[in-house]
């Protein structure tokens, strides 16, 4: 890494690296090499998916990624972006950092989960810096960050403990110590959400506002069975057969990598990050049970080459065990509340709701109003709702559009 500055805000600041993304030519031919000699497992009567990922589908891929795929292209999209690196806390963080040519932007944070990557929100980036390009106005224009969560990619190595409520003080520490902001906006999904959550609760008088496309509590950890995540879930006893059977279902979808990544991070690691194949398979079982996807297939929300850029990113960068840990460690080090104010997350909160994601019985019409009805409301202050028929769990790119239209209408009145 090549340093381009230091901040000279004071004796202590960390030094701020410029970054550019390449993998060695060695390590491009291990990989190959794994994967062209996995050893597959038998997998009958699967074509269904019910004991998993179907074998048939996972061999086109890794086909795909042995032949066809091609890294150096995307990396260089990737290096197309303005990449840095720093210590905050002798923790490694990596970003994007994309400012906008426009003297009004404001600086916006954009924060990813698992199994996503910050590859995962790079179709906002030129539309939020460059508004006017993409449909919008000069008005809405951003400065764009987009880190890599500790543990992830090439924020690496993690240092033991670190969870998502102290990643929200690191981010605090790069948006005003490092970067030099007094005030900034922050978007999130996914651990992402909870670390934007806990920025907004936290961290409001700096904020002119969240945007959340998921709403979590931050003391969900905070129980005697933090790997059970459907333990507050309750299923009336008179609901109808076929909105039960939906939301069992959808329970179903979220409980083992959960329990898995909070009990025995370090013992599935051993499996995945020596397999490149085994790592995923584990990714694509929630691509494809979290995505909104056309009758199972998962090409209709994400492109072969995503898929293998996001399982490179969490392969090379040996990154597989400490993105697993992030569960472990958010319940080994519960989080605590900052103050008692009401609503617990003071900082202005727009939320996007996709279609994708509606709880079993609700349309995307009845989304909102059944979201004010429920016990999360309460915990926000709500300035701005908007739900969208397209997209699941990965809406930063699966409906960008979506995501980049509420991001502008819920900052345009708190610049």
């Amino acid at each position: 890494m090549k340093q381009v500055y230091s901040m000279q805000q004071s004796s202590h600041t960390p030094e701020l690296f410029r970054f550019q993304i390449n993998f060695s030519e060695d390590q491009l031919t291990d990989l190959k090499y794994r994967l062209q000699h996995t050893q597959w497992p038998d997998d009958p009567d699967n074509q269904d998916w019910k004991y998993g990922v179907n074998g048939r589908y996972l061999k086109t891929l890794v086909n795909y990624w042995i032949t066809s795929y091609n890294w150096r292209e995307v990396e260089q999209q990737m290096n197309q972006f303005s990449h840095y690196k720093v210590t905050i806390q002798d923790t490694p963080i990596h970003f994007i950092y994309q400012k906008s040519p426009h003297s009004t932007a404001i600086p916006i944070l954009l924060t990813h989960g698992w199994p996503w990557s910050f590859w995962d929100m790079h179709k906002l980036i030129a539309p939020l810096t460059n508004p006017e390009i993409y449909g919008g106005n000069s008005e809405d224009a951003f400065d764009v960050i987009v880190p890599s969560v500790p543990g992830y990619g090439f924020s690496t190595p993690a240092p033991a403990g670190i969870n998502f409520w102290k990643t929200a003080d690191l981010w605090h520490i790069l948006m005003q110590k490092i970067l030099g902001y007094t005030h900034y906006a922050a978007s999130g999904g996914d651990w992402g959400a909870l670390i934007t959550s806990q920025l907004g609760h936290k961290y409001a008088d700096s904020l002119y506002g969240i945007h959340l496309m998921h709403t979590m509590e931050l003391d969900q950890f905070n129980t005697e069975k933090p790997w059970d995540v459907m333990a507050s879930h309750k299923t009336a006893e008179n609901t109808p057969s076929q909105i039960r059977k939906q939301a069992l279902n959808r329970m179903k979808v979220f409980v083992s990598h959960y329990a898995v990544h909070i009990l025995d991070p370090q013992t599935i690691a051993y499996g995945l990050q020596d397999s490149p194949v085994g790592l995923l398979a584990w990714l694509l079982e929630r691509w494809r049970s979290w995505a909104q996807t056309e009758n199972g297939n998962i090409e209709t929300a994400f492109s072969k080459e995503h898929m293998i850029t996001n399982a490179m990113l969490y392969y090379m960068t040996g990154t597989v065990v400490s993105s697993m840990r992030f569960y472990a460690d958010s319940a080994h080090y519960p989080w605590q509340p900052s103050h008692t104010h009401r609503p617990l997350i003071q900082a202005p909160t727009g939320i996007t709701f996709l279609g994708g994601e509606n709880p079993s019985g609700v349309t995307t019409q009845q989304r909102v109003e059944a979201f004010k009805k429920g016990p999360k409301a309460a915990l926000y202050n709500l300035h701005y709702i908007n739900p969208h028929e397209r997209g699941g769990h990965f809406g930063y790119y699966e409906n960008p559009a979506a995501v980049i239209e509420d991001i502008r209408v819920m900052f345009r009145t708190l610049r």
